[in-house]
């Protein structure tokens, strides 16, 4: 009985996304829903919900385009283990999340879906129930083009817009993630561990803004740490209310060597 009604809930997600990509998404595509996972590879309830971002980049829904990606907050550095991936800018883009949605407090891992949705990153229950909601929503249209890597810096074309007039003022913004990151955990609770992790984020920028009516296009660069090969990266990027709030249109594109 559990079995059948797990299956009749992925069914009905399913139909949801597939009758969203016809109806409400403002391009002829998949309906880009953005699915940030706040992580650290020092906390031990962590692994599964990577496990559950990966299984999402894996686009399980053929009607939703899944935009994940995981950023490593440095706070759990201090146990003994320092995530290599982290950062202090992904740890204070969470307690602003946490502020804007009147959280007691952030945690990891904690999973967000279109700025909007929050819960605990392991929860598939909680996951596919926070999509289908996404998935009802109109998305204006983001494309990036151009794509270009020069040593640490990559160089893209942004097109977005145009904004619903009801809109306040947006941010543009662009994110650079590897395709994959792992690590053999030698200290903290995952001691021992060799974890993995994919869409990680090296990089996120506020590029620019776009104001109600108007469509944004402009070129942008971002500086990575090091070099690195461009078929280990992707750029996103997505349309975001201040706050950081609702997002309102997002796209992804993976580089080749």
């Amino acid at each position: 009985m559990l079995r059948y009604a797990v299956l009749l809930a992925g069914f009905f997600i399913a139909a949801i996304l597939f009758a969203a990509a016809h109806s409400t998404s403002t391009s002829s595509g998949p309906v880009p829903i953005v699915v940030e996972l706040f992580t650290s590879e020092g906390c031990s309830s962590c692994p599964p919900a990577d496990a559950l971002l990966q299984k999402f980049d894996k686009q399980p829904y053929p009607a939703a385009e899944l935009i994940v990606l995981s950023e490593h907050v440095d706070y759990w550095n201090h146990i003994g283990w320092t995530d290599p991936y982290s950062g202090h800018a992904y740890s204070e883009r969470q307690s602003a999340y946490g502020d804007r949605l009147h959280l007691e407090s952030v945690y990891t891992p904690q999973m967000i879906v279109d700025g909007t949705t929050e819960f605990v990153g392991s929860s598939s229950h909680e996951a596919e129930k926070a999509l289908g909601q996404a998935s009802a929503t109109a998305k204006i249209p983001v494309h990036i083009r151009d794509v270009n890597l020069e040593g640490n810096l990559l160089r893209a074309h942004i097109d977005a817009g145009p904004l619903p007039a009801q809109s306040r003022k947006a941010d543009i913004i662009v994110v650079v993630a590897l395709n994959h990151g792992e690590s053999q955990v030698a200290a903290g609770e995952n001691s021992g561990r060799r974890l993995t992790h994919v869409a990680v984020v090296r990089a996120l920028v506020k590029e620019g803004s776009v104001a109600p009516g108007l469509s944004f296009s402009q070129d942008v660069s971002l500086k990575l740490e090091k070099a690195i090969d461009p078929a280990q990266l992707r750029v996103i990027a997505f349309v975001q209310e201040p706050g950081p709030g609702r997002i309102l249109g997002a796209a992804q594109e993976k580089l080749s060597k």
